[in-house]
Order: C-alpha cells, then structure tokens, then sequence
C-alpha cells in the first residue's frame, strides 16, 4: 500500500504554512516568471555545450538540434504548467508526484533529479572554469598549470570506460563548488532584483555576440549543413543531429524553476504557462541565432573546447577583440549563478525527501542560526565538487540530459494518469490537446534520450537501481506517509476481523 500513498493537498498546505510563516507571499507576474525561466535557462548550454555538441555531432546542423530540444521542452512545460496549477505551493516534480501518483513514482522522480541538479552544477562548474581559466591567461597574465585546470579522467569516441588524462583535478571548478556551499550554507535569499539584473547581463552578452558576430560570418563553415556521418551512431549525419539535441537539451534545463514558484505568482493559471512559454521561445531564438553565429565564425570542429564562445571570438580577428572580455565576464558571473541555483535547488529536493522518511533525517537538519539545511548543502556541494574536479563536461552534460528528460517523460505520462484516475481534481491551467501534448512529449523526449548513445543508457539504469536499493533499503520502511497508510490499512483489516465492517 505505501508504494502508491499519496500526500493530501491539505497537509501540503500544512506543511507549507508551518514553514513558510504561513505560506509566501503571492507577488510575482507572468513577467517576473519570464525572467526567472530565462535567468535559469541561459547558462552552461548556450556558453560551453554548444560548442561540444557542433563539433563532436551535429556541426553547423545544431541549430536544428536546438529546435528539436525546444519541442521536446515545449511538450513538457505544458505538461508541468497543469501540475504547477494543480498544486500552487512551493515544491518541484518530487512534490507533484507524491501529490498525485504516489510515493514510489514520487521517490523515482527525485532520485532521478539528483541528475539534474547536483550533477547539473558539477557540469557548470567545469564549464565555468574553462571561462575563468581563459580570463586568467588573457587579463592578468596568469597561466594555471594543465594538471589543475583539467579533468584527470575523459571518455574518448567510441570507448565505453574513462582513461587517466594524467591532468590532477579541474581545480577552478572545485573551489567554485565549495565557495558557492559555504554561501548557502550561511544563507543566500536571491531577490528578483538581482535575478533580474543577471538576466539582463546574460543577455546583452549573447545579443552583442549575435548582432557584432554577425558580421564575420563565413558561410562556407556552414557546408556541409549535416557533416556526413562517419558510420557510428550518434556521429554527424543525422543520427548526429539527434544526438546533438540530447546533449544540448541540457541548455533548456532550468524552465521547470519557474513551475516550483507557483505559490509565489499571483495567478498561476495565467502567469505560470505564460512564464514557461514565453521564457522557452525567447531562449529558443536567442540559441539558434548563437549557434548559427559561433558556427559561421569558426569551423565547427574548432569549438570543442570549454570556452567555445571565447574561441569563436576570437576567430574573428582584432576587429572583436574588445569582446572577448565582455564574453569572459559575463560567462563567468552568468555560470556562478547557475551553479548557485542549482546548488541550492539539490539540498530542497533531499529536504523534502527526508522529511517524508525516504531519506536519513540528517539531510532535513536545519541550522539553528542560519535556517538552512545545511549538512544536505555541505553533503551536495562535497559530492559536486569531487565530481566537476574528476570528471569532464561532455560525460556530466549527458548524464544530466538524459536525468532530466527521464524526468519529464515521466511528468507527461503523469497527465494522461492523472486524466484518467482523478478527472475531478480541479485544473486552473489544463494542458490542451490531451491526449496529444502529453504522447509527443513522451515521444519527443524518448527520441532525445535514445540519441544520447548506449553507454548514457547504462549509466542511467546503473543510477535507478542504486535508486531502487536505497528506496527498498531504507525509503520504503521509513516512509512517514506509508507508514500512515500502512497503519490505516491495519486497523480497517482489524475491524473487518470483528465483523465491524462493511
């Protein structure tokens, strides 16, 4: 029985109110969603995943990659907009699902977004560093040694196992990682200002790389549009560009931030949609001019790099030297951010999850100063750390792909769930076009994941059955509301055995 337990709408809102001070304060328009998704949204994709994915898949075909990720997310945000509606309170898909399908659905989708926040942060953090390294050597004259500046393991082309690259640790991204806990640890409270003002600067970067790149363009780097495919799956040609879209589905991660502020919009059923639409169109066109702008500057085979904005720059000439420092600023301050979100993103989820028994009590410790789940912060920023210093971005970036579209798989077949088992519960926003939206959002999502390769697959079932184990090892006997309906289920049996019941 406790597998399917569902948690009722009036404890959440319970819980909420004794956390909260008696709930947040509804306060945010359609327009302040917007800015939230595009602040979450334009980071590690746009400045180092690009360039990773032109020159290893798809080449200057990418941009068809990015409208194929952008259709895939536009399924799923529907999708995530009629469950944000559903349940207007503080929370992520984690919460949705025990809401709605159950704890054991609601323990796959947490577990499985470890992937998307904590291994998200050990991507953009070794993303970062590439930014920050270049930063160094141009600016200050400051050359970091190759062996700290670098992952010591790499998965090459068509091998199954990492090999030793005889570099230490990407020690730039590890002092990130440790740098951003220790200031959520003591308590971070981003305001909408400063998201706004991040937001601001991210774009004005990505708009005067499009509009003064634009200029250098060299068509001829664009032929062949889909490089011919070198007979392994997942390698140009159009297996490439699907493959391409999976790992650079990665750069629209951070739009389902904008369904977890749903207790803080004044209208959800208006704004919420609006937010996650509109946020996804406006980084959709803002990615395709990009990559059709680092493409056509430099040849795609230049940009597998971690700073593949940076190169394309400065392929360009002395003409655009002077922004080159202005990519490297805002790249830097635009990924920190990011890396800040996701790192407090990560303790929330493992918060949630031990205060419903599935998880150790010490992840649900709060600092008795701060007010802060600290030793789950200290515990995701130890575990982010060792990964962005060990492992290198292409690896994370897939794993994180692949989590996430798991994820929102799963979101979408929970609508046409839902549909069917509880027609009643009240909709303020009803995806439309059930059950059409959902199916392709399977669909779509399912192809993205299918062209993230074998060995990603592996890794994923690897990373649910240790899931499994933990769940069936711990989560399922500590479970507090399992353990309530288990309770429930008891004594009904007893007062049958009475011959009290029905």
């Amino acid at each position: 029985m406790g597998l399917w337990s569902t948690k009722s709408m009036t404890e959440l809102q319970t819980e909420v109110s004794s956390e909260e001070g008696g709930g947040l304060k509804r306060s945010l328009g359609a327009l302040n969603l917007t800015l939230l998704g595009i602040g979450a949204i334009i980071g590690a994709g746009i400045f180092v995943l690009t360039g990773t994915a032109a020159a290893q898949h798809a080449g200057p075909a990418i941009v068809v990659s990015f409208i194929l990720a952008g259709l895939g997310c536009l399924f799923a945000g529907l999708c995530y907009a009629e469950f944000a509606s559903m349940i207007p309170i503080a929370g992520s898909a984690y919460t949705y699902a025990y809401a709605t399908m159950g704890e054991f659905v609601a323990w796959i989708i947490g577990w499985d977004l470890i992937l998307e926040y904590l291994f998200a942060a050990s991507t953009v953090a070794v993303g970062w560093a590439g930014y920050f390294t270049a930063f160094l050597r141009d600016y200050l004259g400051i050359q970091l040694p190759a062996a700290l500046t670098n992952a010591p393991f790499e998965v090459a082309a068509g091998s199954h196992l990492p090999h030793a690259t005889g570099a230490i640790m990407n020690l730039p991204a590890v002092l990130l990682v440790m740098l951003l806990t220790g200031l959520l640890v003591l308590g971070i409270r981003e305001s909408a200002r400063f998201n706004n003002f991040i937001v601001f600067l991210k774009v004005t970067i990505v708009l005067l790389v499009i509009g003064f790149g634009a200029a250098y363009i060299n068509t001829a780097n664009w032929v062949p549009f889909i490089p011919e495919s070198t007979g392994s799956f997942g390698s140009f040609g159009y297996s490439g560009v699907l493959a391409a879209a999976g790992v650079i589905f990665f750069a629209y991660i951070g739009f389902d931030a904008v369904s977890t502020a749903a207790q803080e919009t004044k209208n959800p059923q208006r704004d919420l949609p609006i937010g996650i639409l509109a946020s996804l169109a406006v980084c959709t066109v803002l990615y395709i001019l990009m990559a059709l702008v680092m493409t056509g500057i430099a040849n795609y085979r230049e940009l597998n790099v971690p700073d593949p904005v940076y190169v394309a720059i400065a392929k360009a000439g002395p003409a655009l030297s002077w922004l080159k420092l202005f990519v490297s600023l805002g790249a830097i301050a635009g990924l920190s951010s990011v890396v800040l979100v996701m790192l407090m993103g990560q303790p929330r989820i493992f918060f949630a999850m031990s205060r419903d028994g599935l998880l150790p009590p010490v992840f649900a410790k709060v600092h008795p100063k701060f007010r802060t789940p600290w030793l789950a912060t200290l515990i995701t920023g130890s575990i982010a750390a060792v990964v962005a210093g060990l492992f290198p971005i292409g690896l994370l970036g897939q794993l994180v792909s692949i989590g996430t579209l798991f994820a929102f798989v799963i979101v979408c077949a929970g609508i046409l769930v839902l549909r069917k088992r509880r027609p009643e519960l009240p909709r303020p926003f009803r995806t439309p076009m059930v059950p059409l939206v959902p199916v392709l959002g399977i669909l779509s999502c399912g192809a993205l994941m299918a062209g993230l390769g074998f060995d990603t697959w592996v890794r994923l079932f690897v990373w649910m059955a240790l899931g499994l184990v933990v769940y069936f090892g711990y989560g399922r006997r500590h479970s507090r509301i399992g353990a309530a309906a288990g309770e429930a289920g008891a004594a009904q049996g007893s007062v049958a055995d009475l011959g009290l019941g029905k």
